[in-house]
């Protein structure tokens, strides 16, 4: 039993630093990439945290969002502009922009 709960322990502990560290990976790309327009909403970017204009979006599914990024949208050319993003990438900071109006 005392082993069962070691190992239970153990591998919550690892998946919540996965969660941490995708976290830490979507803000980097935010950062590095994304926050170019949404940080002050350029171009009709949705503002990082303005909940009235991200509801609409979040409602659509973080997968529809992720699609949406990869392949373009309005202004944003596909993958952000940035072709060697990869998919994990965008989903990481489409994830943390999301997060950031919960």
């Amino acid at each position: 039993m005392k082993l069962l709960v070691i190992t239970v322990t153990t591998v919550a502990a690892l998946l919540s630093m996965g969660h941490a560290a995708a976290a830490d990976e979507g803000k980097a790309t935010f950062d590095k990439v994304c926050a170019v327009c949404h940080a002050k909403g350029l171009m009709g970017a949705p503002k990082l945290g303005d909940k009235s204009m991200w509801e609409p979006l979040i409602k659509k599914g973080g997968a529809a969002l992720t699609a949406s990024v990869i392949a373009g949208k309005g202004v944003m050319a596909p993958r952000a502009g940035v072709a060697s993003l990869s998919d994990a990438d965008i989903k990481a900071a489409v994830d943390y922009m999301i997060n950031q109006v919960k």
